[in-house]
């Protein structure tokens, strides 16, 4: 009765053509250490424009690390114009070669011409037909929202209420302190710096116009929206991104059911209400600190800070910078959602699409808000 060997072994054989090389025993990730030392040590001179034969008639076992062993001796074998010959390969084992034959050989060393004017043109025209994909994808998805939302309008017992409060908890209820805090702490820098420059013209008292503008008009709402980008866009694109990676939605298609309905509209409806409430607790919350450093940094006591910012606004300011929030939300989650079914089969793929959903959130985020600013001067408001 033969014993199968539980360590792998090479034999070297030279015959007038070249090398034959003989794996013996069991080529695996248990007992391949051995014969993987032996092959990166192995001198192929001997197979130099010659043939580099493969006996495998002896191998008892194969696994994918072997492969790789074997794939490493072939590159090395490319290396001196030998020419690679495979015998008495067994049916299992071929199989496995023939799977892995573009596999462990790593990728072919790049040209020294690849990096260039041409190549960064290149770059750049697919970076530029990406974005058209990208804008035809989110256009799509905005149809199948707009389309489920009127669904939803004829059939309103159909909108899934728990998942949206449950949504609406996590985005805005969770949200709350670290958005307050960040907001506080800007507020306060802003308002230092500006008593800083103020100081040389006494002109002091100006900050509280300047904060309160600048916060209800822009900061407060913008704050909001790139820190939901990061939080809770980025959230939105891992939770769809790890379904359609289970094939969670395409179980939901087969049993008849809308992923856009299940999966978008609730987290949507979710973005919408919570922006607005957030983005007003962010500009109270930088009002707030942006005050505390005016009466300490500043002397100016918080009865003239109130009154004085009374005077200095109107609910036409308040309304500029509240009326952006819903429509930076629909732009968050749009991008999330559509990032999100964008996920192939791997962490890596995760992991990519939640970064560009975070980073095309910001970006488009800012340029509405340049957009809705352009518009409002326009107006006259």
């Amino acid at each position: 009765m033969q014993v199968e060997a539980k360590t792998g072994d090479l034999k070297i054989e030279t015959f007038d053509e070249g090398l034959v090389l003989t794996p013996l025993g069991a080529w695996t990730a248990e007992g391949v250490d051995a014969a993987a030392r032996r092959a990166e040590k192995l001198d192929l001179s001997g197979a130099k424009g010659k043939t580099l034969a493969f006996d495998l008639g002896q191998l008892d076992r194969l696994d994918t690390v072997g492969v790789l062993v074997l794939h490493r001796l072939e590159a090395r074998a490319a290396e001196i114009d030998a020419k690679v010959e495979i015998h008495n390969v067994k049916p299992p084992h071929q199989r496995l070669l023939d799977a892995l034959s573009d596999r462990g050989r790593g990728d072919p060393p790049a040209k020294a011409g690849e990096f260039g004017p041409v190549t960064l043109l290149a770059d750049v025209g697919e970076s530029v037909l990406e974005m058209g994909k990208d804008a035809a994808r989110a256009t799509s998805f905005l149809g199948a929202v707009v389309a489920a939302t009127g669904k939803l309008m004829l059939a309103p017992w159909r909108f899934r209420f728990t998942s949206t409060v449950v949504h609406l908890e996590r985005v805005g209820l969770r949200a709350v302190p670290i958005i307050a805090l960040i907001s506080f702490l800007v507020g306060a820098i802003v308002a230092q710096q500006s008593i800083f420059q103020l100081k040389n013209f006494g002109a002091t008292l100006f900050v509280v116009d300047l904060l309160g503008i600048l916060v209800l008009r822009e900061l407060g709402v913008l704050l909001t929206a790139i820190m939901v980008a990061g939080r809770s866009g980025s959230a939105f694109t891992a939770e769809i991104g790890s379904m359609k990676m289970r094939e969670e939605i395409d179980a939901l298609k087969t049993m008849g059911l809308d992923p856009i309905e299940i999966l978008a509209m609730p987290r949507l409806v979710a973005l919408v209400i919570a922006m607005p409430l957030l983005a007003f607790l962010a500009s109270m919350s930088a009002l707030l600190g942006g005050g505390l450093v005016a009466w300490i940094y500043g002397d100016v006591t918080p009865v003239t800070f109130l009154q004085r910012l009374k005077d200095a606004l109107s609910l036409q300011t308040f309304f500029v910078g509240l009326v952006k929030a819903p429509f930076m939300a629909i732009v968050i989650g749009l991008i999330a959602c559509t990032e999100g079914m964008k996920v192939e089969g791997s962490a890596e793929s995760l992991g990519a699409r939640t970064t560009s959903s975070v980073v095309k959130s910001i970006f488009i985020v800012i340029v509405l808000d340049g957009v809705f600013a352009m518009f409002f001067a326009a107006m006259g408001i």
